[in-house]
């Protein structure tokens, strides 16, 4: 099955657990999640099915129980969901993306400071010989 790009807050949520945890039961991410969402038994097992099927994890067993672990990184899931905005809201300009943020005044001063040092950082040296 094609991999969705876009996943809800609850399939982040589950993911996030086994970011933090590199592996967890269906029973150990209830628990992890009770205090925010406070989530049915079935309903973790029903998103880490789906989760499964759809390539973001994997498990294994240990006895009776499933144990599940990320498919992919924090950074490959974030990659992968902005390449799907970008491509979906922005016509897969990422400038578009970048010039609604500014503009939209949804990123700070100190924020547009590191975005600087970032570009700075990727910019190639222009003293540098090839």
């Amino acid at each position: 099955m094609a991999r969705s790009h876009t996943l809800g807050d609850l399939q982040l949520a589950v993911l996030d657990v086994l970011w933090r945890r590199d592996e967890a039961t269906v029973s150990e991410v209830q628990e992890a999640l009770r205090e925010e969402r406070n989530p049915a038994k079935s309903t973790v097992a029903t998103v880490l099915s789906r989760l499964e099927r759809q390539g973001w994890v994997r498990h294994r067993r240990d006895e009776r129980e499933f144990v599940y672990s990320p498919e992919m990184s924090r950074q490959q899931v974030r990659r992968s969901m902005v390449t799907e905005l970008v491509d979906r809201v922005f016509g897969g300009d990422p400038a578009e993306l970048v010039t609604h943020l500014v503009t939209a005044r949804e990123v700070g001063e100190g924020d547009l400071d590191r975005v600087r040092e970032l570009f700075d950082d990727l910019a190639p040296d222009p003293e540098a010989k090839s």
